[in-house]
């Protein structure tokens, strides 16, 4: 009996022509060719056999610099965000880190002031050290043509931010980038490929914490970049190698497990975390709610870009809202949860809570967070893809008991 053939649509055909449910299954993912396993093994080895020295039996020798579940998921991922290089690592904050890295010392960022804490700390905490100066605005549009150096050399967006859910237009900042001769990295990790990507709207670019979306089960701790430029991709695969800051080839297969039902999470989600928006937007006539952070809702400020930006307009997984009470009543509001968790994080199929002034971005200085819109009474949601129905009822009884209890207290 003969052996059969197993052959895959490759990646580059399946970006051109298949939907992108279709590709975030198949993309980086091809039959075993020898025991015809339809999932890929997970290869654990951390060195590969030669046939004579610096000839590999096949295309890997380390895996620090190489491994097969780690090629298959940067595949997979460039393949959805529309990219030619996908490059995974350790975690969302080292992706960060090797990008700046990159970077020569006495080199200027822009970038926009209501980021991750992480990346907060990372710019003024890190980077600094190693010769890179950072300037941070509320306004990005406005502000970039005043910012601009001659040392400029990257700038960075966040959008929607985190955690007050603003939007930058990507496609106004990346002409102005291109105007200036400066990179443009979007980090797209609150709304995951499915939602949005930024590198058809002109990111040179684009980042993820795969821990979060991508992933979308709570157990993996990973970061990637997808990009077009194969001058970058060089310096970063060298990076990607010489720093080591990789990722197992265990947690590789994870993610590229969780990434084949993004499209059906990623929209799920969304829908819950509308439903979780109105309901606190009906608040605010009661007096519990002062203010809600939703990109999906009509009122928010930069709607008509989300509907260019986003797919079909969806605002993603992602509220933030600030409660009457103060932090007192933010802090009740955590607490009286029933299917939310207090936990840091976000993306995964549970829905989760947090105080960003206490929690992820606590390292902020506090003039500095209010300033960016993250007060003391500001909550933040990662809306999970349980029953929506359940969860409304959740954060109104949650709402309910925060703010009878911090009723009277000054805010």
């Amino acid at each position: 009996m003969g052996t059969t053939q197993i052959t895959q649509l490759p990646v580059e055909t399946l970006t051109e022509v298949a939907g992108f449910g279709t590709r975030a299954v198949h993309a980086g993912s091809s039959p075993d060719p020898r025991t015809g396993a339809v999932i890929s093994p997970i290869s654990l080895s951390t060195t590969f056999a030669q046939k004579s020295p610096a000839v590999p039996i096949g295309k890997y020798e380390y895996s620090r610099s190489s491994n097969p579940n780690r090629d298959e998921f940067e595949q997979a991922v460039a393949s959805l965000e529309g990219g030619k290089y996908g490059l995974a690592f350790s975690s969302g904050s080292a992706t960060t880190a090797t990008i700046l890295q990159s970077l020569s010392p006495g080199s200027h960022i822009i970038s926009g002031a209501d980021v991750y804490g992480g990346t907060h700390r990372y710019f003024t905490k890190v980077a600094q050290s190693h010769g890179l100066e950072t300037s941070f605005t509320t306004d990005l549009l406005t502000d970039i043509p005043s910012l601009v150096k001659s040392t400029t050399r990257l700038i960075w967006v966040e959008s929607p931010s985190n955690p007050t859910l603003s939007i930058t237009d990507i496609r106004a900042v990346a002409r102005l980038a291109k105007q200036y001769s400066i990179f443009l990295v979007v980090d797209n990790t609150f709304l995951s490929p499915y939602l949005q990507t930024p590198l058809a709207l002109g990111a040179d670019i684009v980042v993820h914490s795969v821990t979060k979306y991508i992933n979308g089960h709570s157990d993996v701790v990973m970061g990637v970049a997808v990009l077009n430029d194969d001058e970058i991709y060089q310096k970063l695969v060298f990076l990607q190698n010489a720093i080591g800051a990789v990722p197992s080839a265990f947690d590789s297969w994870l993610a590229h497990r969780g990434l084949k039902t993004l499209h059906l999470r990623s929209r799920a989600s969304s829908e819950n975390a509308q439903k979780v928006a109105e309901v606190l937007t009906s608040n605010i006539s009661t007096g519990k709610v002062l203010h809600v952070n939703y990109p999906g809702l009509e009122i928010h400020p930069n709607r008509q870009v989300v509907m260019q930006q986003h797919r079909d307009g969806l605002g993603g997984g992602m509220v933030s809202f600030r409660v009457v009470g103060g932090r007192r009543g933010a802090e009740a509001f955590c607490q009286s949860t029933k299917i939310f968790t207090l936990a840091e994080s976000l993306g995964g199929v549970e829905s989760l809570c947090e105080l960003p002034a206490l929690m992820t971005h606590a390292g902020i200085h506090a003039s500095e967070r209010i300033k960016s819109g993250v007060h003391d009474d500001l909550v933040r949601l990662s809306v999970g893809i349980e029953d929506g129905d359940d969860l409304v009822v959740d954060v109104q009884q949650a709402l309910d008991r925060a703010t009878g209890q911090a009723n009277g207290v000054n805010r």
